[in-house]
This record gives structure tokens, sequence and C-alpha cells, in this order.
């Protein structure tokens, strides 16, 4: 039976792909449209190497901690130790957590970390490195990040903005609740937020505009409270796609 021990760092490693993709792209992009893969392509590496780890399996988990514990010459970062078999798997982590939460970034860059992590799934089918099925996977969930990212960015500016004006009163009978929720129905002019423990909390009111830009299935971070027997809106911090 293989274990930790018996296993070596993958060839060709995610650090080596990535190197080649950019390498093929800047063949064929603008010097504008090359920066942009070039920085989406170093935020996906930042998001593997502090993240990915977290989800290997036990053996995967004991080689990574074999080389990344290792000092000198022999320390491995995540994408200096595994192969392409890890990249689209973790694209959920990187477009739907990572470049949310950890990235500062305008609609146009979040627009091309879908772009290019499209590009970046295709690519990887064309040299064989993973199935025409993961690519299409991966490619449909880059597509739709590419779409709904600066979507999310604009209504978490809209709700932020909303919550300065309407959200904190100050009275004594508000009782904030801090989660992430859910977004479980939508109505005129307003919305029913579900936590993380399965409680509905609503009915939320907010501009029919607005809560006509906040989509079933997508999730809020923020804080709601009950003033004086209604459910408000108190703040936002992020906002997610589904």
């Amino acid at each position: 039976m293989e274990t930790a021990s018996d296993r070596e760092i993958a060839k060709p490693t995610i650090a080596k792909l990535l190197a080649e993709f950019l390498a093929e792209q800047q063949k064929r992009l603008s010097a504008r449209s090359f920066s942009r893969y070039r920085l989406v392509i170093g935020l996906l590496t930042d998001s593997l190497n502090n993240y990915a780890y977290q989800a290997l399996p036990e053996a995967d988990a004991e080689l990574f901690n074999r080389f990344y514990n290792a000092v000198g010459d022999e320390h491995r970062e995540f994408c200096e130790t595994f192969g392409p078999e890890q990249i689209l798997p973790n694209l959920g982590e990187f477009l739907g957590y990572f470049m949310i939460r950890k990235v500062i970034a305008d609609a146009e860059l979040k627009r091309a970390a879908g772009t290019v992590t499209k590009a970046l799934a295709r690519w990887l089918a064309g040299k064989g490195y993973v199935s025409e099925e993961e690519a299409a996977e991966g490619a449909a969930q880059a597509a739709g990040a590419a779409r709904d990212l600066p979507r999310a960015e604009a209504l978490a500016h809209q709700l932020m903005e909303y919550t300065e004006r309407h959200g904190t009163t100050g009275d004594e009978d508000e009782d904030a609740v801090e989660d992430h929720f859910t977004i479980k129905r939508v109505e005129a002019g307003r919305i029913w937020l579900e936590g993380m423990d399965g409680k509905e909390l609503g009915p939320i009111a907010l501009p029919p505009a607005l809560a006509r830009r906040c989509p079933v299935g997508w999730s809020i971070s923020g804080a709601v409270g009950e003033v004086r027997g209604r459910w408000r809106l108190l703040e936002v911090w992020n906002v997610y796609p589904q």
C-alpha cells in the first residue's frame, strides 16, 4: 500500500502548468489583456497555496505536510507539490470566496477572474491534463463567475449604502444577529433570509427596486435585527452568488 512517504512531487506541478499557460497566452494577447491574465493567475496561485490543502484527503494531506513543513530547498507550497487534478476542484473556493473576501477588486477584475479561469479550464483539457467533462464543468463555473461576481459586488455596495442610511437605529429593542444568510424569498419590497442554523428571518423591508436585485439562493454576510417587532437589515459585509 502506497504511503505519503512513498509519493513524490507531481509531474508536472500546478506551478509549472500555470507558467506554461501564461507563456502561451502572452503570445496571443495584447499587453493589457495579458496583464489581467497574469494578475488573475497570481491570485489563483495564492488561493491554492493558502486554502486548497484544507480539502485534501488524508494521504494527500500527509504528502502536503511533508513537503510544506520541510526546510530550505526541500520546502514546497501547494502549487509546487500537486498536479493539474487539483486545479478545477478548487475553482469554487477561488471564485466564490477568495475573490470576494480576500481580494480588493473592482468589477473588471472580478469579471476577468471568470474569463481567465474559463480559458484555463479549456486549455487544461486541450493539453490532456483534465477530461473534456471536467473542463466543461469548470468553464461553466467560471462563466457564471464572470457574469455574477460583478453583479454581487454591485448589490453588496447598494445594500451597504442602504444600511448606512437606514440600518442601525440605536434603539434598545434592537437585537442584532450576525450570520451568513441565504436569500430564501423575494417579494415586492421584502426579502426573507435564512441563517446557517436554518431559521428564517423576515420579512425584511427594502426599496422595491433593491429587493428585485436580490436573487433567491444568493447569500449575504452581515447583521439583521428585530426593531419594534420588525426585522431590519442592519449591516452588509459581502454578497455571494449561488
